[in-house]
């Protein structure tokens, strides 16, 4: 993997910081923060459970709330930081959104939508295709995440990934 330069592990351990919170909410454990010119516009972890909306990935509420702090639904020369690869969803509204950069921890073979599945990026009715990072602090995401559903097992649940 092609590693970007600046400071890109600070603001990754941030959207890691938001997936430990959704876990505690009982939310699968993914987070994202959105950061142009070093400041952040928008901060989330999953909320799908306590919000009852499918669409309330970390991912879509992110954008969401840098979209409102900039007061327009393009966040040009912004980067995403997310802690498992994205679904075809979420690539849709970072594509939509004019998102410059996604840097991502885990991949996700069975949900993703960026290296895996529909691949959104790659299709040719995709408008906007930002630059993909993957792998950043990938063993802390995929290590909450496994506790997250091996917690969930031996509770007897079985929840699907987001």
């Amino acid at each position: 993997m092609i590693r970007p330069a600046g400071n890109y592990t600070s603001f990754m351990d941030i959207a890691l910081e938001e997936a430990s919170a959704a876990a505690a909410r009982g939310e699968v454990p993914v987070g994202a923060v959105i950061v142009r010119d070093n400041q952040i516009l928008g901060r989330a972890g999953n909320r799908t459970r306590e919000l009852f909306d499918p669409t309330a990935h970390a991912e879509v509420l992110a954008i969401r709330e840098a979209c409102k702090a900039t007061a327009s639904e393009r966040l040009i020369g912004a980067d995403l930081y997310v802690t498992l690869e994205p679904c075809a969803m979420c690539a849709g509204a970072i594509s939509f959104a004019r998102i410059n950069r996604l840097y991502f921890a885990a991949s996700d073979e069975k949900g993703g939508g960026v290296l895996h599945g529909g691949r959104f990026f790659r299709q040719p009715t995709c408008h906007h295709v930002p630059e993909v990072y993957e792998g950043i602090n990938a063993a802390a995401a995929t290590s909450l995440l496994k506790r997250f559903f091996a917690e969930k097992r031996a509770e007897g649940q079985e929840p699907e990934l987001d």
